[in-house]
């Protein structure tokens, strides 16, 4: 059973330092394959790669003299939700590049025995019987010395160690040693990592000593003496794959966990940006908006956000929400977009258990939670006739019916609806019930669209480099004259949306203590005719390729001083430059001369 486990997982565990750019305080590997790495560290708040980010590593392979350099993507991160000094960050990592013939190496090593098994203080005998019970499964690796036996687990891909010998109190400062060192390099939330080598103790003991290193859970399993092959094979091989499936749950644990951090931060709706201070309403037209939502707010009034998509109608229910004497309390966000009808009513209305297959508890609705407060309904032209008469319902009587019950509830709420189409015209062609587009339209607010209102371009341009600057720790000091006249003449067919990924990538780009540049921006937008590059990727690599071969040619083709300037790693600056093709004047960081 358990050989058959190691057989389907394709992570080898494997713990040793890691050096990473950007850096990552106290990082060590957790797991290791051809596409990826798992480490955990111990970063300060907001340091260390984020999602999405480019990632540079440096990892010493077992019995190898040079160091692997790979290039990686952060897939996932998860931040412990305590921050004390011994509390860890784990990050998953896909390999999108390896440095000379790294991946040739890490293949060849992989390809090795998948489980590792070092064997403290054997004699020769002993030594035979670990050999024929298990060299066919495991790479044993011997040694008779507290020093070897030390470098073997350092390797940092040991499974499980087996101790031996007749010298119980040799055997027992080797667990003592063995338990030392897992405290202190593995650790989170001030507790010990369950990801070392697991101990199995085949050397002589007294019961007793036995049973306070098992109280304190520093050995895994005991073999009586004399040593047989069935028994060692069957306690060495439990522990290995005990120690393989603890690796991989700790894995999937903490994408899980960063998953449903993710879910829910969808379901919550993004972090609002606090736009009733100014950022955006610089057009004539958007201030209008806003003196309506200042209008509309203190009154119980559904509310109708009308415009294209992208252009801030959550913001601005989230505004009608601050701005009424319902500021205190719940606001709910659901997409009708996202869900079928069914799972749309019952996450609007609640169910009780058993009401459809996966009703396992009763769940309150929507509606519910949000007692007291607002529910922002978005595409709400996406309903259908049928919840859309239910929806009537709940505003008519203010009475809510889970699915599958049969009490109702009144419940407090005031609805801000909002649809990138014309509900009038969706009317008058049947697909929206009149009489609940009467309810909705009591105050309708149209939201133009941001190519309409070219004042708040700039405006929330800058307010998104602040924004930028601060949530991924850069010094970007704004835009210069010529971005500014780009962006001005950009159509923005995504509207505020699409301003702010460009902006997001512009502040990422930028060297820390300069002007965005429009070398920043994808070609797209520097284009004279605005036309939209089919390859995002082509668009955002050829931006690259520029800014390098422009900040060489500012210091003279000298890498090392164009790096400087753009806030980058020498080492990356070369790396990057001999992927894109960009001639270097002088020698990379690595001494093979001109990329």
């Amino acid at each position: 059973m358990a050989h058959q486990l190691l057989e389907r997982t394709n992570r080898r565990p494997f713990h040793v330092r890691v050096v990473t750019e950007p850096a990552i305080t106290r990082c060590w590997s957790v797991n290791l394959s051809l596409t990826g790495i798992g480490l955990i560290g111990s970063p300060r708040q907001d340091e260390g790669p984020r999602e999405g980010q480019a990632l540079e590593l440096e990892v010493m392979l077992p019995t190898e003299a040079v160091p692997l350099r790979a290039r990686g993507e952060v897939r996932w991160r998860h931040d412990a939700v305590s921050r004390n000094e011994h509390a860890a960050t784990a990050f998953g990592v896909v390999f999108t590049g390896f440095e000379d013939d790294g991946k040739v190496r890490l293949a060849r090593y992989l390809e090795g025995p998948p489980v590792r098994v070092a064997v403290a203080y054997a004699d020769a005998d002993t030594r035979k019987l670990f050999e024929a019970a298990l060299s066919d499964v495991v790479q044993l690796e011997f040694g008779q010395e507290n020093p070897e036996v030390e470098a073997i687990l350092a390797r940092g891909d040991v499974s499980a160690l087996a101790v031996c010998g007749d010298d119980e109190v040799q055997a027992m400062l080797l667990v003592q040693l063995a338990a030392a060192v897992t405290e202190d390099n593995l650790t989170f939330e001030g507790k010990p990592r369950d990801l070392a080598a697991r101990i199995v103790y085949c050397a002589r003991g007294e019961p007793v000593h036995l049973a306070a290193l098992f109280n304190e859970k520093k050995l895994y399993r005991s073999v009586a003496l004399p040593l047989t092959d069935e028994a060692l094979r069957d306690a060495v091989m439990d522990a290995c794959g005990e120690h393989a499936m603890r690796v991989e749950q700790e894995r999937m644990s903490q994408e899980l966990e960063r998953n449903l951090q993710r879910e829910r931060a969808l379901r919550a709706g993004p972090v609002a940006l606090p736009v009733e201070a100014g950022p955006g309403f610089q057009s004539a037209r958007m201030k209008a908006v806003l003196e309506q939502v200042r209008t509309v707010a203190p009154y119980k009034v559904s509310v109708l956000l009308q415009g294209d998509t992208g252009t801030g109608k959550e913001v601005l229910s989230r505004i009608v929400h601050r701005m009424s004497d319902r500021r205190d309390g719940p606001f709910v966000v659901q997409d009708c977009g996202t869900l079928t009808e069914t799972l749309l009513e019952s996450e609007l209305f609640g169910h009780v258990r058993g009401a459809f297959t996966g009703a396992v508890s009763d769940h309150p609705g929507l509606f519910v939670l949000a007692d007291g407060g607002t529910v922002f309904l978005d595409e709400i032209e996406n309903t259908t006739p049928s919840l859309q008469a239910k929806l009537l319902r709940v505003l008519e009587t203010g009475e809510v019916r889970a699915v599958g019950g049969t009490l109702t509830r009144r419940v407090d709420v005031r609805l801000v609806t909002a649809s990138n189409r014309d509900l009038s015209a969706d009317v008058k062609t049947g697909r929206f019930r009149s009489d609940l587009f009467f309810r909705l339209n009591t105050f309708t607010i149209e939201v133009p669209p941001l190519k309409e209102r070219s004042e708040d371009v700039v405006a929330l341009s800058r307010y998104f480099v602040d924004f930028f600057n601060h949530q991924h720790r850069k010094g970007v000091m704004g835009l210069s004259v010529a971005t500014e006249r780009a962006l001005l003449a950009a159509p923005w067919p995504g509207n505020v949306r699409e301003l702010r990924n460009v902006i997001e990538r512009a502040v990422l780009l930028c060297p820390t203590g300069a002007l965005i540049e429009p070398a920043q921006l994808p070609p797209a937008y520097r284009a004279p005719n605005g036309e939209i590059s089919t390859s995002l990727s082509s668009r955002l690599e050829q931006t690259e390729k520029e800014t390098l071969r422009e900040a060489l040619a500012r210091h003279g083709g000298i890498a090392r001083r164009a790096a400087l300037e753009l806030g980058m790693n020498p080492v990356t600056f070369a790396r990057r430059a001999r992927k894109l093709k960009v001639e270097l004047g002088t020698p990379s960081p690595f001494g093979r001369g001109s990329g």
